[in-house]
């Protein structure tokens, strides 16, 4: 069975991100069920990052993003594209890192306390399936090597789950 470490909280920043990745190929390995899987990622990014107030995933159906597996006060259940934060990162499909989030354009707030946030496309083979989303109180609490990271953590997702094509 699997263990959740919270002490990941106090590792370094790299070491931390080496740790999230094995726990995420562990908690992935033999299960291919992308809610499932997503649930699972979103609540070993709330319980081991630190501060972080949010962390989930948004779904892209129907022309818009609705809320998925997520870890954190409730939360907006539907995104329009080009909308915040979220539909930013989907409708340009690239990674958003927002230094604060009150000086973003069309923020949207769900929860007054988030102050930054970074938001990673969920794209496979040209289809945007959806958003991975984590918020932060701290300004300024996200940068390149947390890009690069959880946009490797969002691909191990996709390869490991069976996706839509």
């Amino acid at each position: 069975m699997f263990h959740l470490d919270e002490s990941l909280r106090t590792l370094d920043k790299t070491t931390l991100y080496k740790e999230l990745l094995q726990q995420s190929s562990g908690l992935l390995h033999d299960e291919r069920d992308m809610i499932a899987n997503m649930a699972n990622i979103a609540s070993l990014l709330f319980h081991s990052m630190p501060d972080i107030n949010w962390s989930g995933f948004y779904l892209w159906k129907n022309g818009e993003l609705v809320l998925g597996p997520f870890h954190g006060k409730p939360a907006c259940v539907r995104i329009a594209l080009g909308r915040g934060v979220c539909g930013t990162a989907a409708a340009t499909r690239q990674t958003q890192v927002v230094e604060d989030v009150h000086a973003f354009p069309g923020h949207i707030a769900c929860d007054a306390a988030s102050r930054s946030e970074i938001v990673v496309p969920l794209i496979h083979n040209g289809q945007l399936l959806g958003v991975l989303d984590i918020d932060s109180p701290i300004i300024n609490r996200f940068d390149a090597d947390d890009q690069q990271a959880l946009e490797s953590l969002a691909a191990l997702l996709l390869s490991a789950s069976d996706v839509a094509s």
